[in-house]
């Protein structure tokens, strides 16, 4: 086979620090764009980004070239010397690990449309509940005492 064809998407998950709610709705949209640009900077695709008060999630495709725990590290610094200095909340910070999950092409637009509806889920559903799902629909084998 004479070239390479990839196709690399990963749902990424992280919180605000102890799940504080920190992420007010007056500049949601704007970290979610900021967000969406440091995937860009990282050669990366951001397809969807969206989230509550205490965690934001995005759908994103890598090259092979780029290490997600690269991307991951310097979206984190970034947006939370972004939130300090921009929106002025000077106890931002976003909690140490994440979780992402990677995406089959065929069930990015599923993903896409869950990231953009999480106002509306968070609505039923704590963030607790929701990671505990994820975990399990992704077969992710976990103790639930080390999780939070």
């Amino acid at each position: 086979m004479p070239s390479t064809h990839l196709s690399l998407h990963y749902h990424l998950v992280f919180s605000t620090k102890d799940r504080v709610p920190f992420i007010d709705e007056g500049w949601r949209a704007r970290l979610r764009a900021f967000l969406g640009g440091v995937t860009r900077e990282a050669d990366g695709i951001p397809t969807a980004v969206g989230g509550v008060a205490d965690h934001v999630h995005l759908l994103i495709g890598l090259p092979a070239t780029v290490r997600l725990a690269d991307v991951l590290r310097e979206a984190k610094t970034i947006s939370s010397r972004w939130v300090r200095d921009e929106v002025h909340e000077a106890g931002f910070a976003w909690q140490e690990g994440y979780r992402a999950f990677t995406v089959s092409a065929s069930q990015c637009d599923e993903v896409r449309a869950y990231i953009e509806r999480q106002e509306e889920h968070h609505r039923r559903r704590t963030f607790q509940e929701e990671y505990g799902l994820l975990l399990r629909r992704s077969g992710v084998t976990y103790d639930p005492r080390h999780l939070w």
